[in-house]
């Protein structure tokens, strides 16, 4: 049984989306993307970076499952920064995953000072207009940014006609950025966790195994179940079919509020990119 949370313009995302970050192009994302869906996913999350948006699509069509059951997202990479390039590449997505609309669609990192210097900013509001512009044509049923920290959102919200529905961003045991989350919540905007498994760094914790132990769940679970009481979605990726469907065993049971606070106290670093120093 899938959750859903709904996002400011009353669109309705369901979770624990599954994710394709570095799902090899062909066959393999073909196949988990089917599979996802057969098991019981209905949010799938790719990006133009990725490669792998034509097999995404695949996997969709061979799934059987309607396109209206299914809340796809996609992410416009950081070389279409700006109006005209956005539309462009906005039109290359959907082509690519052979739809005619996506339910999200996300500025993948935040133009930074670091590359971009005063002018960041402008960029990142110049490429907001289109994500307005595509939306407001009924392209796109929701917009939003990712890696987006309160001191990128701010510019952007200051002008915005359409207030973000959506933050994804680096969220994991041991690395919550409350900062952004509270920010971003307090504001009715939906913070979305990529990696909740720090790309893997964390299935070893012993706190977390022995938590696990506790609940009869496995260290993923554990934390895809913490992410989600956080009011946080999860976006979790396989290619094995016994784990994408162990994935989704996550609604059977409820962490305690003092073992909630166990887990935030952990502390690990950050698996990705800082946002203020990317310079890709």
């Amino acid at each position: 049984m899938m959750k859903e949370k709904k996002l400011n313009n009353g669109i309705v995302m369901p979770q624990p989306g599954f994710g394709t970050f570095l799902t090899p192009d062909g066959e393999t994302c073909v196949n988990a993307v089917r599979t996802a869906i057969e098991k019981g996913y209905r949010h799938v999350d790719t990006a133009a970076v990725y490669g792998n948006e034509k097999s995404v699509g695949e996997g969709i069509r061979e799934s059987g499952i309607s396109r209206e059951e299914l809340f796809l997202t996609s992410k416009l990479w950081n070389t279409e920064r700006g109006y005209d390039s956005t539309l462009k590449a906005f039109e290359k997505s959907i082509n690519d995953l052979g739809t005619d609309y996506l339910d999200l669609y996300l500025i993948h990192w935040p133009a930074n000072r670091k590359q971009f210097g005063d002018k960041a900013d402008e960029l990142n509001i110049d490429t907001w207009r289109a994500f307005e512009r595509i939306y407001n044509e009924g392209c796109i049923k929701s917009i939003g940014v990712s890696n987006f920290m309160p001191h990128h959102l701010e510019p952007l919200i200051d002008v915005a006609e359409v207030k973000p529905m959506v933050n994804q961003i680096e969220f994991h045991p041991g690395f919550m950025q409350q900062d952004a989350v509270s920010y971003c919540q307090q504001r009715d905007i939906v913070v979305q966790a990529w990696s909740p498994l720090g790309r893997g760094s964390i299935l070893f914790d012993e706190l977390l195994i022995g938590l696990g132990e506790k609940y009869g769940h496995t260290v993923a679970q554990m934390a895809i179940r913490w992410v989600m009481q956080h009011d946080v979605v999860p976006l979790v990726k396989s290619v094995t079919p016994s784990r994408i469907e162990e994935n989704l065993q996550v609604f059977d049971f409820q962490i305690s509020d003092e073992d909630m606070q166990l887990i935030d106290s952990m502390t690990s670093e950050r698996v990705g990119s800082d946002p203020d120093t990317a310079s890709f």
